[in-house]
């Protein structure tokens, strides 16, 4: 791991950017966010992650950090004080201690930061048959992957315990996408 510094190599974006770095996506809005910003977020997420920040309204907030799901940042508490919008890549069924994850998160989080992200439904899936289910078990320990089954309810109670409210979720493609907001630890 390295320590690498995020205005160098994240998809931190300030306003002088995001003018002169226009990047046209085909939605309805225009979208004009930094296209390294587009560019992750399309490459890592697809264009349901892009068209889903876009119905938020989110898609050209100038302080947008994109968490990769492939390669790994380490951040300055100073770093992220600008943040407003914070997106993760990783679907949270692959986050093994999402508790943990949530709660480091919390700490370098202010008030009113967006947290986006996307799960699979363990409730949307239980039509796919049994072999379905056990071909997907078996795949997943020959890879060592960790996919935990989590539905709405148990991220909305994980997101909610940690200081979190839920603003939206959404299901695209078989993917429940959600926008929550940091409100504060909860009591």
């Amino acid at each position: 791991m390295q320590n690498t510094s995020a205005m160098e190599t994240t998809t931190i974006t300030s306003e002088k950017n995001a003018a002169s770095n226009f990047n046209q996506v085909n939605t309805s809005t225009e979208i004009t966010a930094s296209s390294e910003v587009m560019d992750n977020l399309i490459a890592e997420g697809g264009e349901n992650f892009l068209n889903y920040l876009n119905r938020q309204g989110l898609v050209n907030d100038p302080n947008t950090l994109v968490l990769s799901s492939n390669h790994h940042y380490y951040y300055d508490d100073s770093e992220l004080l600008g943040v407003t919008t914070l997106v993760n890549m990783k679907k949270l069924n692959m986050i093994s201690h999402l508790d943990g994850f949530l709660n480091t998160l919390c700490t370098v989080m202010a008030p009113e930061t967006n947290f986006i992200g996307c799960f699979s439904d363990s409730d949307n899936q239980k039509d796919n048959g049994f072999y379905n289910r056990l071909y997907k078990g078996l795949i997943n320990f020959l890879d060592s992957k960790t996919d935990n089954d989590i539905d709405r309810k148990a991220v909305s109670r994980i997101l909610e315990t940690q200081g979190y409210k839920i603003m939206d979720m959404t299901v695209i493609n078989g993917l429940t996408y959600f926008r929550s907001q940091y409100i504060g630890n909860a009591a």
